[in-house]
């Protein structure tokens, strides 16, 4: 009886130390690993998949095949091509926005609450940058949702409602966007 008692003592031990070695994996070494997707690669499920980069090419084609899809549904007319261009091209994400990465040795040079009020200033630059480009994005759709007929108006608002629930909707962003 005491050998079952001290294995399965030993068991619970090791599955501890199993867990705690698993629940103390940095962010650094969370993203070195590879993540394994059943979808393949650059495909955004749950949070395992959220930093796995697509494929620049493919991201672009894939984007030109949904804004095609969404501009056949909406039957966009000669005289709304305008807004339709003026729309897609203010969609299109900027260049990949480089952050300004803190150097490392000056960095070490500064006392703690130094450290923490430039990385601050840089997180604040940062969503700034940010927020500007997601205002530019919801004033450009403001402004092609007003050259649509009320008839394109209900399938833009049910394409947009499908596409915030395919993107998981609870961003904050995204809420009242």
């Amino acid at each position: 009886m005491k050998s079952g008692i001290t294995s399965l003592v030993l068991a619970g031990f090791l599955a501890s130390a199993g867990f705690a070695t698993f629940a103390q994996t940095t962010p650094q070494d969370a993203a070195r690993a590879p993540v394994a997707s059943a979808s393949g690669p650059g495909q955004h499920h749950g949070h395992m998949g959220k930093h796995h980069k697509m494929d620049p090419a493919k991201r672009e084609a894939m984007v030109a095949k949904r804004q095609a899809e969404l501009k056949a549904k909406l039957k966009i007319t000669s005289d709304q091509e305008g807004a339709w261009t003026s729309f897609t091209t203010a969609m299109k994400p900027a260049a990949r926005m480089e952050h300004q990465r803190p150097d490392r040795t000056e960095m070490a040079k500064l006392t703690t609450p130094e450290r923490i009020d430039e990385m601050r200033a840089l997180r604040t630059q940062h969503m700034a940058e940010r927020t500007a480009a997601m205002d530019k994005r919801a004033e450009a759709t403001k402004v092609f949702y007003a050259a649509l007929s009320a008839d394109q108006k209900k399938v833009f608002d049910a394409e947009h409602a499908r596409m915030a629930g395919r993107h998981g909707g609870h961003h904050g962003a995204r809420h009242g966007s």
